[in-house]
This record gives C-alpha cells, sequence and structure tokens, in this order.
C-alpha cells in the first residue's frame, strides 16, 4: 500500500467521507469547481462557493493547522492584487479616497475583494479533494481519466524523489556549513553556491542512473503499473451529488 501524500496531508483523519471517495471523481469535482468559481462575477455567489468550499474541508477531516497554512501561501499572492487592484480604476472610477497622488476606486477594492473569495474558495476545494488522496491515487484516477501514461510516469516519479533531492541538498549545505561557508557578497560565496548547484545536479543524475538501472533489474517495460478501483460505491454517489449540490447553489446566486 504507497504512503499516504505527506506533501498535502501529513496527519489526516483515516476513514474520512472524502478519503473513501473515488479518485476520479475528485479530480473532475476540483475542475469543475474551480472552472465555475472562476466564471463568477457576482460576489454573493462566489461567497457561496466559499462557503461549499468549507463545506468540503469539513467532511474531508483535514486538521486545521494544515488547510490555514495552505491557505496562507494563496493569500500570500492575493496580496499583491490588494497592492495594485484598488489605484488601477481610476478613469472611469469612483474615488472612495487619496493616498498622495493614488486614487483608491470602489471599483477596484470590489474586483480585488471578489478575486480574494474566488481564490480562497478555489484553494479551499482544491485542498479538500487532493489532501484526501495519496499522489499514488490521484496518478492512478488521471491515468484511468485518459492522462498520457508517460505523464503519470513522470508526476510520480518527480514527486517521489524531489524530496530525495531536497535531502540531498540538506546534506551539501551542512557539509559546507561544517567546513566554515557563510553567505555573503563576495565571489567565494558565489563560487560556493555554483559548486553546490553543480554537485546537486551531479548526484542527482548518478542517483537517476542508479534508480533506472534497478528498475530495469525488476522488470520495468516502460510501463508503470498504478493500481485503483474502478467502480463508483455509495461514498462517490453522494459526493457527486453533494457537488452537484453545490454547483447549483452558486449558479442559483449567480443567476440572481
Amino acid at each position: 500500500m504507497p504512503e499516504k501524500n505527506d506533501f498535502f496531508q501529513p496527519a489526516r483523519p483515516e476513514g474520512s467521507f472524502l478519503e473513501q471517495a473515488d479518485s476520479r471523481l475528485k479530480i473532475v469535482g476540483i475542475l469543475a469547481w474551480s472552472f465555475l468559481l472562476a466564471l463568477t462575477q457576482q460576489i454573493e455567489a462566489a461567497l457561496a462557493g466559499l462557503a461549499g468550499s468549507a463545506v468540503l474541508i469539513i467532511i474531508s477531516g483535514l486538521p486545521p493547522r494544515l488547510v490555514i497554512k495552505r491557505l496562507s501561501a494563496v493569500n500570500f499572492f492575493i496580496l499583491f492584487l490588494w497592492l495594485v487592484l484598488p489605484f488601477s480604476f481610476s478613469y472611469p472610477g469612483e474615488v472612495v479616497a487619496r493616498l498622495g497622488p493614488l486614487e483608491v476606486t470602489r471599483q477596484g477594492l470590489d474586483l480585488a475583494w471578489l478575486l480574494t473569495v474566488k481564490g480562497n474558495a478555489v484553494a479551499l476545494g482544491a485542498v479538500a479533494f487532493f489532501g484526501s488522496s495519496s499522489v499514488f491515487e490521484l496518478a492512478a484516477a488521471a491515468r484511468r481519466l485518459g492522462a498520457p501514461e508517460k505523464m503519470t510516469v513522470i508526476f510520480v516519479l518527480m514527486f517521489r524523489y524531489l524530496q530525495v533531492i531536497g535531502q540531498e541538498y540538506a546534506r551539501l549545505r551542512l557539509a559546507m556549513k561544517a567546513r566554515g561557508f557563510r553567505p555573503a557578497m563576495t565571489m567565494h560565496c558565489y563560487r560556493g553556491y555554483a559548486n553546490l548547484i553543480g554537485m546537486l545536479l551531479v548526484r542527482s543524475m548518478d542517483r537517476a542512473a542508479r534508480i533506472h538501472a534497478a528498475m530495469l533489474c525488476r522488470g520495468y517495460n516502460g510501463r508503470f503499473w498504478l493500481s485503483g478501483g474502478t467502480c463508483f460505491k455509495k461514498t462517490d454517489w453522494a459526493l457527486s451529488f453533494l457537488l452537484l449540490l453545490l454547483c447549483g447553489g452558486v449558479l442559483a446566486f449567480s443567476w440572481r
């Protein structure tokens, strides 16, 4: 049994509602949910989508600390929208405040607020769906949905060995510190970082060659076998109904 995806969810309660659902439904569901929210232009519909994503987070059983951490990364980029959009509709626009030569407009504030709600709604939905599946389950589901086999293989191997490369980088950095290396704006420091990157590339290529040889010894012939269920369960039908209900709610607020 493959290990759960600790990048998305390091400590997830086992047996949650979303965890039992088919990963194919999760991929299709988050794509439809994100597409619907991206097209929403009314703030009421966006708030309804945010509430729907909150429902998905609750039934996923994800710990609040993980959710807050993921949202913090998203809102860090949304912060830059608030630094630009309120000042971007000076003409035509209804000025509500002035900061020196800059004019804050109601249209800019409304757009920044709408994008903030939509961005958080999409992020919450993605965390709920992807955080309740391992990367191997998602790759297998994408393959069964028709994704190219080579892309799924690259996705799985990349995820698996990015952590290995990160550990190798940490060891090299520790070795540099043990030899008295200290970051500074000097040519010696630049050469040290260049050597670090070069050694990381060399060791990554060497490890990749050894892994490929090990895979060939175990009968690898270009196909990467991924297991997974093929039929819908009661949980999947219940999740499908919930998604239709949430999408219907967003559409209802949009049509109003």
